[in-house]
C-alpha cells in the first residue's frame, strides 16, 4: 500500500526539525463540525475546594448565583 503523504509532499524527508517559521492561509479554514455552532455554549468554571465542599452540582450552583443577582439587583434599583 502507498503512503499517502508520501505522495502529497514529495520532499517530507528533508528532516526531522521544525522550520523557524510557517505560513498558514486560515483562510481557507474550515469551522469545526464537531463543535455545536450555538452561542448557548456552557462555561465551565473551576471552584476552589472548600466552595465544591457545599456546592456538590451545578444546579446547586447555579441556584445560588441567581439568587444572588436577584439580591444584587434589587439593591442597584
Amino acid at each position: 500500500m502507498k503512503n499517502s503523504q508520501a505522495s502529497k509532499f514529495p520532499n517530507n524527508n528533508i528532516g526531522d526539525e521544525m522550520l523557524p517559521e510557517y505560513d498558514f492561509d486560515y483562510s481557507k479554514a474550515s469551522p469545526n463540525r464537531f463543535v455545536t455552532q450555538t452561542d448557548d455554549s456552557p462555561v465551565t468554571v473551576t471552584l476552589a475546594p472548600d466552595v465544591a465542599k457545599v456546592f456538590k452540582t451545578s444546579e446547586a450552583v447555579n441556584h445560588a448565583l441567581r439568587a444572588l443577582l436577584s439580591a444584587m439587583s434589587e439593591v442597584t434599583k
